[in-house]
C-alpha cells in the first residue's frame, strides 16, 4: 500500500558536460549495464511513495521515453514527468513540481537521479527520524573522508544543526568541518513551495539553490534538523567519467 504521506521527486534534468557526451542525458549514462536514473527509480519505489515526480530537462525526450519504458515494467508506483525547460538550479527544478503536488499534504522526498548507490534502507531511517522528530524540513548528511568541494553542516555546541555552507563560502575553521550535505532532503510540502519562491539567484551561477531553503525554512522558526545516516560511499553522484569509473571498480571490487 503506497504511503500517502510521502512523495518522491528526482532530479533528472541536468546537462552532465563531464560526461562527454552531449547525445545523452547524464541520468541515462549506463552503470554495469543500467542507466544511473534506474538505480534511483528502484530505490525509490521501495520507500513506497504515493508518486514519483521525475524533472526532466536536457535531452528530456530520450528521459522520458525511458520513464515510459521503466513504468511499463512496474504497477505499484505511478511515475510522472515535469519539464524543467531551462536549467537554473535545484530550487527552479523543484518548483516545477509544484502543480504536481498541489493538494499533497504529506512530506517530499528529494533525491539526485545521478546518485545510484544510495540504500532504501537509508532512507528508511532517514524518514523515520525526520517523523519521529516531528521536523518540518531534514537534511540527509554523511562524514567525508575528504569533504572538499562539499557543503559542509554546521551545528551549535549542543550539536543542534544550525545551517549548511558551501565550500566556497566556508571559512578555514568551517572547512575542516567533515560532516556533509548529501543533497538528499525531506520536507512538509505545505511550507516547500513558499520558502522556494524565497530563494534568489544572488550568486556566482546565478542558479537558485534548493540548499537556501533549508536556510530560509530555520530563518522562520520551521523545526530543521540534519541527520548522518548516510555512508560516504552511498551519497556519490556521477559527475565525470573518472567518478563513473571509480564506482564501477568499487561495485566490482564489492562484488569479489
Amino acid at each position: 500500500m503506497p504511503s500517502q504521506n510521502l512523495a518522491i521527486t528526482i532530479l533528472a534534468a541536468g546537462k552532465g558536460k563531464r560526461m562527454k557526451n552531449p547525445d545523452l542525458p547524464k541520468v541515462l549514462t549506463l552503470l554495469n549495464g543500467k542507466p544511473l536514473l534506474e538505480y534511483v527509480l528502484e530505490t525509490s519505489i521501495l520507500v513506497n511513495p504515493e508518486k514519483i515526480i521525475v524533472i526532466v530537462g536536457h535531452q528530456k525526450e530520450k528521459v522520458i521515453d525511458f520513464l515510459f519504458n521503466f513504468e511499463k515494467g512496474i504497477n505499484t508506483v505511478p511515475i510522472e514527468y515535469v519539464i524543467q525547460s531551462e536549467q537554473m538550479g535545484t530550487g527552479h527544478a523543484i518548483l516545477q513540481a509544484e502543480s504536481n503536488l498541489d493538494g499533497f499534504s504529506g512530506n517530499l522526498l528529494i533525491l539526485s537521479g545521478d546518485v545510484p548507490l544510495l540504500k532504501n534502507e537509508t532512507l528508511y531511517k532517514f524518514l523515520d527520524k525526520h517523523l519521529l522528530n516531528e521536523m518540518d524540513a531534514s537534511v540527509l548528511t554523511a562524514f567525508a573522508p575528504d569533504p572538499t568541494s562539499y557543503g559542509r553542516i554546521l551545528r551549535d555546541r549542543n550539536g543542534e544543526f544550525q545551517r549548511i555552507v558551501e565550500e566556497k563560502d566556508a571559512n578555514d575553521s568551517e572547512k575542516k568541518i567533515n560532516e556533509i550535505n548529501s543533497g538528499v532532503y525531506l520536507i512538509k510540502n505545505n511550507i516547500l513551495f513558499n520558502a522556494l519562491k524565497g530563494v534568489r539567484n544572488i550568486n556566482a551561477q546565478g542558479e537558485y539553490y534548493l540548499t537556501d531553503v533549508i536556510e530560509i525554512l530555520r530563518n522562520n522558526n520551521y523545526k530543521v534538523g540534519a541527520f548522518p545516516l548516510a555512508t560516504f560511499e552511498e551519497i556519490q553522484g556521477i559527475n565525470s567519467i573518472d567518478d563513473l569509473n571509480l564506482m564501477l571498480k568499487n561495485i566490482n571490487q564489492n562484488n569479489d
